[in-house]
């Protein structure tokens, strides 16, 4: 299995920083109801889109501000079967107030049938086009870290400059080992002023 890294070969940044964070959000934000809470929930997340595409309103907690997110990196137990693995990720209350009315989730929920029916009803591919239209609308260079997955390792590097415990965001990541998300301490450049800064008051 490849190394996880924040930079390619090239030293490209494969990452979103935290201005591109707020740009994307703020042309998601202009999007059509499907595309905003697809984009917010890759933002505010982390999660990958294969993770994103599983999520029902059965696993929407309104009240308690959390998505649980099935991990589906293979994982297995004592026995050497595969194990499922969720994830409870905290998420911001106007989040879950516009995945809300834009979905539904509390009326979807009183239906067995409807609240085990995925939110998003779409391809990778899909997903994939629809973020990376987004990105290039918000001004995000044409570079490695311009794709979903600069989005994941942006949530990873937010939570990181913003002082969550690396334990915290291994569970929120669901990184199987502490090793992975310790990467996200390695964050360079204005973030890693911005850890700096603490350090000198």
């Amino acid at each position: 299995m490849s190394e996880m890294r924040l930079h390619d070969t090239n030293g490209n940044r494969l990452y979103l920083n935290a201005e591109e964070r707020a740009a994307f959000l703020a042309v998601a934000r202009r999007k059509p109801a499907r595309d905003r809470t697809l984009c917010e929930t890759l933002l505010f997340t982390g999660c990958r889109p294969s993770e994103m595409l599983e999520i029902t309103p059965a696993r929407v907690d309104l009240s308690g501000g959390t998505i649980a997110i099935r991990s589906l990196k293979k994982r297995k137990d004592a026995s050497g079967r595969n194990k499922i693995v969720y994830r409870s990720v905290p998420v911001p209350p106007d989040y879950l107030d516009t995945l809300n009315t834009a979905h539904g989730i509390r009326e979807a929920q009183k239906s067995r049938k409807q609240a085990a029916t995925p939110i998003w009803p779409l391809s990778r591919v899909r997903v994939w086009q629809i973020v990376k239209g987004i990105m290039i609308e918000a001004g995000i260079p044409d570079a490695p870290h311009r794709s979903p997955k600069g989005l994941r390792h942006g949530f990873g590097i937010n939570a990181t400059v913003n002082g969550i415990p690396l334990h915290m965001l291994q569970k929120w990541m669901g990184h199987a080992q502490l090793s992975t998300t310790a990467i996200y301490a390695d964050a360079v450049g204005k973030e890693e002023q911005d850890i700096a800064a603490r350090m000198w008051g």
